[in-house]
């Protein structure tokens, strides 16, 4: 799609609720909004998109070229996306299907859009059919009126990703040793949901302490002098978990994580040090940002 033809469409899209003309006119569409593999950017494109219950499904045909989509490769690399469906938008988790589950969902999106499969037929490469998970619609978020419980949220997110990680993890291990060398051996590696969710956790952890190292704990620093070890004892355990952190990244490199053993003990300790760093942090620093509003205040003018 030309540049200047899908900045258009983008533009009529959000000035619509979701609803555009000319070739798209009466189609399912959603905005997604990626950050670029190699620039770090955002790239918003327009989608068709199949629902399914509460997942939307998207299609990496790229209509039919032989290389993937480049909003496909954005979010491989960074898993994390946001989407616009109507007047509506929210971040998900992008989760290309695998195997089986990928043929079943792309029957379903062929069953309602018939030109997939023409797609299909053009290329060599298998489409890829990616799920984005719609909100839940009774997960209400409770306002939040200071830091402290803004940095709770971002703590008890942070801690949620890890129990999905583990819990599918394990899930995997179960199905090998259930095996027991029978029939069909298991996949040698760990499968996409694993690797989107554990790759969204890493990035976004990194982030949270970025944004502490370089602006909470200084500014909180030269109002408490006297907390000056218990800060330099949060920023020691960033170091180290910052190291967990990559050696995480460096297995999640591949679409596959190839070495799943490995990745399961580094993924306990990460989760054992983690814990141990956020159950510090939230002892010593909460009580100090209780009255700390949130969002801040615009700066005077």
């Amino acid at each position: 799609m030309p540049h200047a033809f899908q900045q258009s469409v983008i533009t009529e899209f959000r000035a619509n609720a979701g609803k555009v003309g000319g070739p798209f006119e009466g189609a399912d569409l959603l905005l997604l909004t990626t950050t670029g593999a190699h620039s770090g950017k955002p790239h918003t494109t327009p989608l068709g998109y199949v629902r399914d219950g509460r997942r939307l499904l998207v299609v990496g045909s790229n209509l039919g070229a032989p290389m993937h989509p480049d909003w496909y490769r954005n979010l491989l690399a960074h898993p994390s996306v946001q989407v616009e469906l109507g007047d509506e938008e929210f971040p998900s988790l992008a989760v290309p299907a695998e195997g089986a589950r990928r043929d079943e969902l792309f029957a379903r999106v062929v069953a309602e859009a018939p030109g997939y499969a023409e797609y299909q037929a053009a290329t060599d490469r298998v489409l890829p059919v990616v799920v984005l998970e719609l909100p839940d619609p009774d997960d209400t978020p409770r306002p939040i009126t200071s830091l402290a419980g803004k940095l709770m949220e971002v703590h008890t997110w942070l801690r949620a990703q890890l129990l999905h990680v583990h819990a599918e993890t394990e899930a995997h291990f179960a199905a090998r040793a259930a095996h027991g060398g029978a029939g069909e051996p298991p996949a040698p590696g760990l499968g996409l949901q694993i690797r989107q969710r554990c790759l969204a956790f890493c990035q976004a952890l990194e982030f949270h302490h970025t944004a502490e190292d370089g602006h909470m704990f200084p500014t909180m620093e030269g109002y408490h002098p006297q907390l000056a070890d218990v800060f330099e004892r949060l920023r020691e355990e960033h170091r180290g978990i910052g190291e967990l952190q990559s050696a995480l990244a460096a297995l999640l490199a591949d679409a596959a994580i190839a070495e799943p053993d490995r990745f399961r003990t580094e993924l306990t300790r990460m989760t054992r040090e983690l814990t141990a760093h956020l159950d510090y942090e939230e002892e010593q620093i909460l009580p100090l940002l209780a009255d700390v509003p949130w969002p801040p205040a615009p700066p005077a003018s």
